[in-house]
């Protein structure tokens, strides 16, 4: 029984993705603050995940929590996965793509919007289709 709907090897998954896209979606690394190209982008559309193109943000939830990453206070109901993350000292909650397992950042619970969240998500996880929202 598979675990994603999308499974790859890592080899795969080296071949599809660029370096820094491999990096962070599959080896759970975190992009320089305030560097990726949708930490300050609010267009209406549908944020994506970059190695599957599975929907998981749209762009209504996204808010500017000055953290230097994008962020959103909700997901796509039933496209983002919680796993508890021990590395580095700390204990957070990793959110990954729940079609392919990869890697888009974390989720705090120090939103400034109505749901308590703050999904923090590395830009380079994820791409943006701007046909607006569902």
């Amino acid at each position: 029984m598979n675990k994603y709907n999308v499974e790859k090897s890592e080899v795969e998954w080296q071949k599809e993705l660029s370096e820094e896209q491999y990096r962070i979606l599959r080896q759970k690394r975190t992009e320089a603050p305030h560097t990726g190209k949708y930490n300050l982008h609010f267009e209406k559309g549908i944020y994506k995940c970059a190695a599957c193109n599975q929907q998981l943000f749209e762009s209504n939830s996204k808010f500017d929590s000055r953290c230097g990453w994008p962020s959103f206070d909700d997901a796509i109901v039933g496209t983002v996965d919680r796993i508890l993350d021990k590395s580095h000292g700390m204990i957070r909650t990793e959110i990954i793509c729940s079609n392919c397992g990869s890697h888009l950042g974390h989720v705090f619970n120090d939103g400034s919007t109505e749901t308590g969240e703050r999904y923090c998500v590395n830009s380079v996880s994820i791409d943006f289709n701007g046909k607006g929202n569902k």
